[in-house]
């Protein structure tokens, strides 16, 4: 059956796929949901900045015109973050914005479908989506696409505005390992700590590589989660932040808000209460998060060579 779709890459992702050259596979949703322009295309271009500073090929996936890119060139972030018309993506979205010629930036889980489907390994992002506070049935698709495709996520935990013990239990019971990077605890997104054990420590980019190459040779096929603290000196103090949610979650509930927009009304209703400081976190760990993803994807590449 021939592909129905149309997929683009760009020059140097192009290049790297033919060359084996190590990859990092960046979501869009940052972008285009996550955070207020003009910051989302200055962080966006900054995370791939440091990739390419780390020694690996950036490759921001998105939809443009019902067209699949990996990796952006030209105009296309600031394309991408100034538009008004822009849907989010999940894995059940892509026919949806193919078939309608949509622009889109993809979540977790959708950038995971097309980065497995070009065979990018490691991937960057801040925050995974997982299980909802107050509903057990309102659960990401992040999870069930780390529990079924085979790749090195590298986060800073679940975003904070989630059930963390709820989201902890669905990993395990679907056999998705969460590695420390450099801790034994599961960050809190915004903070360091969770009070939620990792299931692996590991000091070193290889360390990371070493445990997803046996833990696929075994048949396994879920994805290896490392989750990666934010840098010390901007990690916001979990009473401080979790109070804050509390009141976000308020807010949402008084005005309605539910389905795919309270996420991306949960962020902004936090940096509003925090006066930026959730925002300025956000920042940091996402380019904290994309530097360690390179290093892994440049020990992948070594490895497998």
């Amino acid at each position: 059956m021939n592909a129905m779709y149309k997929m683009n890459f760009s020059p140097s992702v192009k290049s790297a796929i033919d060359s084996q050259k190590p990859i990092v596979a960046l979501e869009s949703t940052v972008i285009t949901h996550g955070l207020p322009e003009p910051i989302n295309i200055q962080t966006a271009k900054a995370m791939e900045d440091v990739v390419i500073d780390n020694g690996a090929v950036p490759a921001t996936i998105f939809i443009e015109a019902g067209e699949i890119f990996v990796g952006s060139e030209g105009t296309q972030l600031e394309f991408l973050g100034k538009s008004n018309d822009v849907i989010k993506v999940s894995r059940k979205d892509f026919a949806g914005a193919i078939l309608k010629k949509k622009d889109g930036g993809t979540t977790v889980s959708g950038t995971m479908t097309i980065a497995s489907l070009v065979g990018i390994r490691v991937f960057a992002t801040g925050g995974i989506g997982g299980v909802h506070r107050n509903s057990q049935f309102d659960v990401s698709a992040d999870l069930p696409s780390l529990a079924s495709i085979s790749m090195i996520v590298v986060c800073s935990g679940a975003k904070a505005i989630l059930d963390l013990p709820a989201t902890k239990e669905y990993l395990e019971t679907y056999g998705v390992p969460v590695l420390g990077y450099q801790v034994d605890e599961i960050p809190a997104f915004y903070s360091r700590n969770s009070g939620l054990k990792v299931d692996f420590r590991c000091d070193h980019p290889s360390d990371v590589v070493n445990f997803a190459l046996t833990h696929w040779s075994l048949g396994i096929q879920s994805s290896v989660l490392l989750v990666v603290p934010p840098p010390a000196e901007i990690a916001i103090n979990n009473d401080y932040i979790e109070k804050n949610i509390e009141s976000a979650l308020a807010s949402a509930q008084v005005e309605n808000i539910t389905g795919p927009q309270i996420t991306p009304y949960l962020l902004s209703k936090l940096s509003e209460l925090t006066h930026n400081q959730s925002m300025a976190t956000n920042i940091a760990l996402l380019k904290n998060n994309a530097e360690i993803a390179a290093k892994i994807a440049v020990s992948l590449s070594q490895t497998q060579r």
